[in-house]
């Protein structure tokens, strides 16, 4: 380890910075747009045909939609695959799907978009919040102490394409014959010990968003083995799926129209056969960094539950306080490598529990306060902005670098030179 005399000056002190040129940075699927997307959706518009379940002919095979979810399945090991309007949709879809409804709790993660709780309360559910651990995912021991009789299900997020602990999570809801929906929006195409997300549970949902790692501009998926759980999802996605699909065994109910459109198939099918390109980049930058930064004081990488499966689009480090972390972050962002805090992003971070206000507020567009009053409710859930001590703790101490596949291994060292010059700086003037 270099000692003080050898250190650079750190740039926010007057040194140089390590990098002048900002790193590549923006969504990682609509960055690689290009002839072959434009393409797939011209040829959808040429032909006048854009409704997915318009009578085709055997040369024009499956419709865009029905490739796309094809493809999904083949990627997951899945049997079916429902094309949806969005990731919250298909999360909405998926609950109703397993089976959850008016009255029933769903334990969810203090660390995720809001739209994860959002659908828990459309479909009549009550979300209950419970803390993440170190790896910034759910953390399965405080999912035991949240459970109560009425709990059924589980949400489990992995977040900035990091993997949850699934052994631990489904041997949780195995004991106590809970549900389990993953929600893979921000880690499409990653894995855990072997599986692919999404396939471990009864469902897994994804998103296509344009923030995304592959994009329909807006889009979602839902995948499962369960003949039952599709034929409920695929009923809740569209409300007149009994008469497009005539072969369904299942007695119908009433839904809704996140039917996905083969404009957003044909744009969905080639970003998902760019999937795999791009996170062996992002991979291979991300094991680039943390090879050089394991071993430095001030700094440690956030644990990864299964590194194989990690989708690689981000470097979560953190340090032992809130004020330690900004210091970082500061020094961080003069070198030339921007970064993120719970504190600096200019606006309520609604992926984090406290930010969710009318889930804080309990604020129903329903006059009676539906679903928290429904008489079908036996529970009696509360929330507070500081509920989740451990999860804020956390959140105030890391420090996010995003990476996008177009990281190049000199931008990659870059980043690991400033982490180093940072950290080893910081540290010897705390000495």
């Amino acid at each position: 380890m270099s000692t003080p005399k050898d250190l650079e000056p750190l740039a926010i002190d007057g040194g140089r910075p390590v990098r002048i040129e900002s790193l590549p940075i923006g969504p990682h699927g609509i960055a690689d747009v290009a002839e072959e997307e434009i393409a797939a959706v011209t040829k959808v518009l040429r032909r006048r045909k854009i409704f997915r379940y318009l009578d085709r002919t055997e040369e024009e095979g499956l419709s865009e939609a029905a490739q796309l979810e094809k493809a999904f399945c083949e990627f997951t090991g899945c049997r079916y695959g429902i094309g949806t309007t969005g990731g919250t949709t298909a999360l909405i879809a998926g609950l109703v799907g397993i089976g959850v409804g008016v009255g029933d709790e769903v334990i969810i993660p203090g660390y995720t978009y809001i739209a994860t709780p959002s659908a828990c309360l459309v479909v009549g559910a009550i979300p209950v919040i419970a803390e993440i651990d170190e790896s910034l995912t759910i953390d399965p021991q405080d999912i035991r102490r949240k459970i109560t009789p009425q709990t059924k299900a589980i949400i489990p997020v992995d977040m900035i394409g990091l993997p949850c602990k699934m052994d631990e999570i489904m041997a949780v809801a195995r004991e106590h014959d809970l549900l389990v929906l993953e929600d893979v929006a921000q880690a499409c195409g990653g894995g855990y010990k072997g599986r692919a997300l999404g396939s471990i549970g009864n469902a897994g949902c994804f998103s296509l968003q344009h923030y995304k790692l592959v994009t329909s501009g807006e889009g979602g998926m839902i995948v499962t083995n369960d003949q039952q759980t599709y034929y409920r999802a695929a009923c809740r996605h569209d409300s007149a799926m009994c008469f497009w699909d005539t072969r369904m065994d299942f007695k119908p109910f009433a839904g809704e129209n996140f039917r996905m459109c083969d404009l957003r198939g044909a744009l969905g099918l080639v970003q998902f056969g760019r999937l795999q390109g791009i996170l062996a980049q992002t991979r291979k930058v991300k094991q680039r960094i943390l090879a050089q930064i394991r071993d430095l004081p001030i700094v440690r990488p956030c644990p990864i539950n299964d590194e194989p499966g990690d989708c690689g689009i981000s470097i979560v480090l953190t340090t032992g306080s809130a004020e330690r972390s900004l210091e970082v972050s500061q020094a961080l962002n003069a070198e030339g490598i921007a970064n993120g805090t719970k504190h600096n992003a200019g606006f309520p971070d609604r992926h984090i529990y406290c930010y969710w206000d009318y889930v804080m507020d309990k604020h129903s567009h329903d006059p009676s306060g539906w679903p928290w009053t429904s008489p079908l409710y036996e529970g009696s859930v509360e929330y507070a902005r500081d509920m989740c001590p451990r999860t804020l703790d956390i959140l105030d101490r890391a420090i996010s670098i995003g990476i996008t596949q177009r990281f190049t291994e000199s931008d990659a060292d870059d980043v690991a030179r400033a982490i180093r010059k940072v950290a080893l700086g910081l540290n010897a003037k705390a000495s």
